[in-house]
């Protein structure tokens, strides 16, 4: 850089400091005079405005003592740190203590000073007058402050944006206050908000930040015509799918278009902001029911602790990595084979975590030198054992790879888990593993037996947690209805009646974790999935939300039951028994496992039919595994889409999500 500009750098720089230093000055000034002022106007009071000529002379004495006092503990307590435009309820609490400490001295001068120092002995009543007066002031001056503030940052906005749009928030709680707070101090936001909606009567005419509780949802439709709303936005951080079922039901009658606000986890946080009110997505109807975890027996189960998780850069593993890292653990073993998706949840969570040790370690779970290798080095206290192959249709037609990497590696893992002394491990299993129709239901049902079976050989606790489909994730059911709906249709469902459970990844994520904190070792955990739910409708929900008409702008067809698929998903056998546990939503499932011996055998005889591509034989033996079983023992096609569109079919027997 030349002389020149380098002059002009320090410049610039000299005359930002001047300028921050006589900002800084003004302030104190300012202070100073309310505080003297407060002081005097306190005299006056205790006086009736007549204050006694003796009283005066009291009064000079004390006024340097008491305007330093209070001045010193304002720089004491960090009020000067302080933006005044961004004043609120937490910097209210600092000002507080500053009137309660610059009070106590005051206090004790005045009990414990002889009568020879009667001109330092300030009457009480004007002591308590004087710190409501002189810190009512010096508050009432930022508050001031940053009122003027947000009315120009409005204003610019007005300015900037024109006309605006006109919405109503539904739901007049923590996360609707939240939101108005957002929208009102976001000066280039085009939104105006006209009430609130909630069906709490108690709160109905009531305001909240100068926005009135106007009415119940029923009163929608009254409102929309009147207020010409442009659109309303859901501000409830806790609504029921239910909630949002009828919801969207009103407003899709008036009609008006609907939004909704983040996440509960982002309410909690704070985190509400106007660019991310959304338009609202089918996860919001199937998965936004709160999860209570008890934080204490998950932080005694992770924070500090070196914890692995396999699987690290797919839909489940990827959230377990990120609802562990919330819990502090001392060391995060990301374990993936995949590069790129090591790459990107690495670089997610090392960045909204930098004070976690992350670890990002390329390897593959059957790879019994690999994985020996990390284990030894790294000796994790927890392996949460995400990896697997999940896909039904496509294991079917790739049977070997399914029971190599969900059977073979997770006993492989399992084992060095009990040979290095890891204290927990817990196995993420399905509902598919529930009477097993397909491949990878098979071999996930036989990997809870592997887990059930080292239970009684190794001192690591071992469990597994059974819960159905995830919404969003990786080759799931709503990513391939956006892209058909994208591209113009038609959304192909396999069959009218099908239904499966869903959860949300977070949801099941937290849950896994909760149980594996409270098992004990050997139980097969069950996850409250909650009501099944029709993919028929499933797909009509997901074309509405987009704006289109099912079986008008965009068709639905009838594909045909793939490959291992099976029309109802079951989370327990007609032979297995749930017993509650203390967590509303988990449940342990009464399931038998099988003399180790056996299992051995049987585990050997699929390790060599599996490395040699004998596929039938590997069907016939996971059958005779597993007497529930139904698959298939000859070689599996699959089978061509069904081109017939049954609409009528689907028109009698849909419901609405």
């Amino acid at each position: 850089m030349s002389t020149p500009s380098i002059n002009v750098a320090l410049s610039a720089i000299w005359v930002r400091d001047w300028q921050r230093i006589l900002y800084k000055l003004l302030q104190l000034l300012l202070d100073l005079s309310l505080l003297i002022v407060a002081f005097y106007l306190a005299y006056l009071l205790r006086f009736d405005f007549r204050i006694p000529e003796k009283e005066l002379v009291s009064f000079s004495v004390q006024l340097p003592l008491v305007v330093l006092l209070q001045l010193g503990i304002l720089y004491l307590c960090g009020v000067y740190k302080f933006i005044w435009r961004y004043i609120g309820l937490a910097e209210i609490k600092r000002f507080v203590l500053v009137a309660v400490w610059s009070t106590i001295p005051l206090l004790a001068l005045r009990i414990f000073l002889p009568d020879s120092m009667q001109q330092f002995r300030i009457p009480i009543s004007i002591i308590f007058t004087n710190a409501l007066l002189s810190f009512s002031g010096v508050l009432a001056v930022r508050v001031m402050r940053r009122e003027a503030h947000e009315r120009s940052v409005r204003s610019f906005g007005k300015r900037r944006q024109g006309v605006r749009r006109s919405v109503l928030l539904i739901g007049a709680g923590r996360a609707g206050k939240l939101t108005v707070n957002e929208i009102q101090g976001h000066g280039s936001s085009d939104l105006e908000v006209k009430g609130f909606v909630d069906d709490d009567r108690n709160k109905i005419g009531s305001v909240i930040n100068g926005v009135a509780v106007l009415g119940r949802s029923e009163d929608l439709p009254e409102l929309v015509s009147k207020l010409k709303i442009d659109h309303v936005i859901i501000s409830i951080a806790q609504a029921s799918r239910t909630d949002f079922r009828r919801i969207l039901d009103i407003c899709e009658r008036v009609p008006v278009k609907v939004r909704v606000i983040p996440c509960l986890y982002e309410i909690l946080q704070g985190n509400v902001k106007v660019s991310r009110i959304r338009d609202v997505q089918i996860e919001d109807l199937l998965g936004r029911q709160p999860v209570t975890l008890d934080q204490e027996s998950l932080e005694i189960f992770l924070t500090d602790r070196t914890i692995l998780v396999t699987g690290a850069g797919g839909s489940i593993g990827s959230e377990l990595v990120r609802q562990v890292a919330r819990i502090r653990p001392s060391n995060l073993l990301l374990l993936e084979r995949a590069e790129f998706a090591l790459f990107n949840i690495e670089r997610e969570v090392r960045s909204a975590f930098p004070n976690i040790n992350i670890v990002p370690l390329i390897a593959d779970i059957t790879d019994e030198l690999r994985m020996r290798s990390i284990l030894s080095r790294y000796h994790p206290d927890v392996i949460l054992h995400a990896a697997a192959h999940k896909h039904v249709p496509m294991m079917e037609l790739n049977c070997e790879e399914a029971v190599k990497n969900n059977i073979l590696g997770t006993r492989l893992v399992a084992e060095l888990a009990g040979e290095f002394g890891v204290e927990a491990f817990v196995l993420i299993s399905t509902d598919k593993a529930v009477r097993p129709t397909s491949i990878m239901g098979a071999t996930k049902r036989i990997a809870e037996l592997v887990v059930q079976d080292l239970e009684t050989k190794y001192a690591t606790r071992y469990v597994a947690v059974r819960f159905g489909n995830v919404i969003g994730s990786a080759g799931s059911v709503i990513p391939i209805f956006r892209e058909q709906i994208c591209s113009g249709g038609p959304v192909t469902v396999t069959h009218p009646d099908m239904v499966r459970y869903f959860m949300t990844i977070p949801e099941a994520s937290q849950l896994v974790l909760q149980a594996g904190a409270m098992g004990k070792g050997g139980e097969i955990f069950i996850l409250d999935m909650g009501e099944p739910v029709r993919i028929l409708d499933l797909a009509k929900a997901t074309i509405r939300l987009s704006g289109l008409r099912p079986f008008e702008d965009i068709d639905i067809i009838f594909t045909g039951i793939r490959p291992g698929e099976k029309l109802f998903e079951e989370l327990q056998t007609n032979g297995e028994f749930m017993s509650k546990t203390l967590h509303p939503k988990i449940y342990i499932g009464k399931i038998a496992g099988q003399s180790g011996a056996k299992l051995d055998h049987a585990l050997e005889q699929l390790n060599f039919v599996a490395r040699n591509g004998w596929e039938n034989e590997l069907r016939r033996i996971m059958n005779d595994i597993l007497p529930e079983a139904t698959m298939e023992t000859g070689t599996v096609q699959l089978l061509p889409a069904a081109q017939a569109n049954n609409k009528s079919y689907a028109s009698a027997g849909a419901g609405n999500l």
